[in-house]
């Protein structure tokens, strides 16, 4: 048996369950935490290290108001150094919701009787692909059901067909998938489809917690979906995405075991997760489980600031289930990624009166403005909307994408692909106002370039103008 380097007290070895509760306990229990080893944490993630989980604890252990302060103000800080003012955009697509698993927390549960079962046709597909596209969307997430109709195969399907949708100028560059865990073989069949990232939440990591949300399916398999992206990354996939639901367990413990979720891919597979999401509770049909464990805005705010402390350069995601005002603070503390336009019903970005219906939907989402309201509001907080996906494409992913990112050199690329494909997005979709404040905006981030950059982006900004498309670096 293989053994991977021996960062971590715990042996992170490939495909075998590497949480310790009592561990993350002990860590939690009895780490000391002080405003001057808060600020050492901080500094020490500034210089873009990520952390351990002892100095995470101290972290989740300052609760004076200065420190959790200090915390977030730490992070805006992190996230501006690594990630400057882009936020990406995308849209998730559901495309089958018959479930196997009886999960408590979700509406698409097997128990769930009020739900509407229903698998979008291929033609059906391509009718809401095109819909996205005449919105402007470029990245999308399709999601499914954890059901055996779903698999790998069906899966690299609806990826092809997404692919294979042009529109006018829109086309879907990049597709990343959610759905159940599969084999080695089953993610080898996946990747070949092309593929961006994989993700696979464990809702909580808490075993005994765990239990007891998930009473049937193979989703009640703790260990088989704690190991799924070990089987991902053996299968070649090294762009993966993990998450915690926030509401299921005590969110400290939540935190410290994402950190050590992405320390044991790291360590194993020499890079971590591309992204981290923290989708919390919400409404879902027949929702039945009680509030004990459920997470203030306060908290939240914390949590999402620990995080891009803890991990500076991994991708972190926050859905519409989060309402505007709130997304709109969040994105300061280390958000990279949002969502726009959202709509969670089957056939929903078709059929506008599906939405809403929770006996439609997996959940109910919270911040319902179109793809062009959230560009606009993003346009005015002096952000800068990206709808990149030149990395994936150009191989700039897993091991490759670290060489690039940790030491900075990402930005190189970021910058001025965010601002290409936003002028795409201005030129061909964009309502006039939000235009004149899109190209406002490119002007102002042209600025902050070096000449030789500057020169080459306003040369390629030209030539969208003039009607070319799908320019990087």
């Amino acid at each position: 048996m293989k053994f991977c380097p021996q960062n971590y007290r715990i042996p992170d070895v490939r495909m075998q369950p590497f949480i310790d509760a009592d561990e993350i306990w002990n860590y939690l229990l009895h780490t000391p935490s002080s405003p001057e080893t808060v600020e050492q944490v901080i500094q020490k993630s500034l210089a873009k290290n990520r952390l351990s989980l002892e100095e995470v604890a101290i972290l989740i252990k300052a609760d004076d108001e200065k420190s959790i302060q200090a915390i977030k103000d730490g992070a805006r800080a992190l996230k501006n150094t690594i990630y400057g003012n882009r936020i990406v955009l995308f849209a998730p697509l559901y495309v089958g919701n018959k479930c196997s698993n009886n999960c408590l927390y979700c509406g698409f549960r097997s128990s769930n009787i009020e739900q509407i079962r229903k698998t979008l046709s291929d033609e059906e597909l391509i009718r809401e692909i095109e819909a996205l596209e005449d919105n402007g969307q470029k990245r999308l997430i399709l999601v499914f059901g954890e059901h055996a109709e779903y698999s790998a195969e069906y899966i690299a399907h609806t990826v092809r067909i997404v692919y294979g949708v042009k529109k006018g100028n829109g086309e879907i560059r990049r597709v990343n998938i959610n759905a159940a865990p599969l084999d080695i073989e089953g993610f080898r069949i996946v990747k070949q489809a092309g593929i961006g990232t994989y993700q696979i939440f464990q809702e909580t990591y808490h075993r005994e917690a765990y239990k007891k949300y998930h009473v049937a399916g193979r989703k009640s398999d703790y260990d088989y979906r704690l190991t799924s992206l070990d089987r991902a990354q053996e299968a070649g996939i090294d762009d993966v995405g993990i998450g915690a639901l926030f509401g299921l367990y005590d969110w400290r413990f939540e935190v410290m075991s994402l950190v050590r979720h992405a320390n044991h891919l790291e360590a194993c597979y020499n890079v971590g997760p591309h992204t981290i999401s923290f989708p919390r509770i919400k409404d879902a049909s027949t929702l039945n489980i009680d509030d004990r464990y459920f997470v203030s805005d306060e908290d939240f705010a914390r949590l999402i600031a620990i995080l891009r402390l803890a991990v500076p350069y991994t991708g972190m995601i926050l859905t519409a289930r989060e309402p505007e005002s709130l997304r709109n603070e969040l994105i300061q503390y280390g958000v990279s990624q949002i969502d726009g336009g959202t709509k969670i019903e089957l056939g929903g970005y078709v059929e506008k009166e599906f939405y809403h219906e929770l006996n439609k939907a997996q959940f109910r989402i919270n911040d319902d403005r179109s793809l062009n309201e959230v560009v606009d509001e993003l346009l005015q907080q002096g952000m800068l909307p990206s709808f990149c996906t030149s990395c994936y494409r150009m191989g700039r992913t897993g091991e490759h994408f670290m060489e690039f990112s940790v030491p900075g050199f990402i930005k190189r690329y970021c910058t001025p692909n965010a601002m290409l494909t936003l002028a795409e997005y201005l030129e061909d979709y964009a309502p006039a106002e939000t235009a004149r404040k899109g190209w406002q905006v490119i002007e102002k981030n042209l600025d902050d370039l070096d000449e030789k950059m500057r020169n080459s982006v306003s040369e390629k900004l030209g030539r969208v103008k003039k009607g070319e498309r799908d320019l990087h670096y």
